[in-house]
């Protein structure tokens, strides 16, 4: 029972630490593997006067599960880099096939200013997400 309440502490200090908020951490630096373990363990011997058998116990575990999510977001962050870049291909074809057609149907004269005009749009949009990009980091 004693171990099922200590764990039950465990998962629920985890979550707490887990969620970060804006305000209180803008600005600061990320913490290091080992950091976030040493705060995490010197914060449960604290809130429930762990002895050093415990904390040993402790450290060990909090270690691996800092370790595993530490891990998993770099997955995640891979994924989404080949999800972006699949997604830039599909889209570069798509225009290709998209603008071929245009030139088809469009006068040469037609098809110049077609592209003249989507190319300015293109500007107006990265420009655009610049902005947002910026605002964000500000926020």
């Amino acid at each position: 029972m004693k171990k099922l309440f200590v764990a039950a502490l465990l998962v629920v200090g985890m979550t707490a630490f887990a969620q970060e908020k804006e305000g209180k951490r803008a600005g600061r630096e990320r913490l290091t593997s080992e950091q976030k373990v040493d705060l995490q363990l010197k914060k449960m011997s604290k809130d429930l006067d762990l002895n050093e058998k415990q904390k040993e116990q402790v450290k060990a575990l909090v270690g691996k599960q800092v370790e595993k999510r530490e891990q998993k977001r770099k997955e995640m962050q891979d994924a989404k880099q080949k999800d972006r870049a699949a997604m830039k291909a599909q889209m570069q074809t798509e225009e290709a096939a998209v603008s071929s057609e245009m030139k088809k149907i469009l006068t040469p004269e037609q098809f110049k200013k077609w592209e003249k005009i989507r190319d300015e749009r293109k500007e107006k949009m990265k420009e655009k997400m610049a902005e947002r990009k910026e605002m964000k980091e500000l926020k």
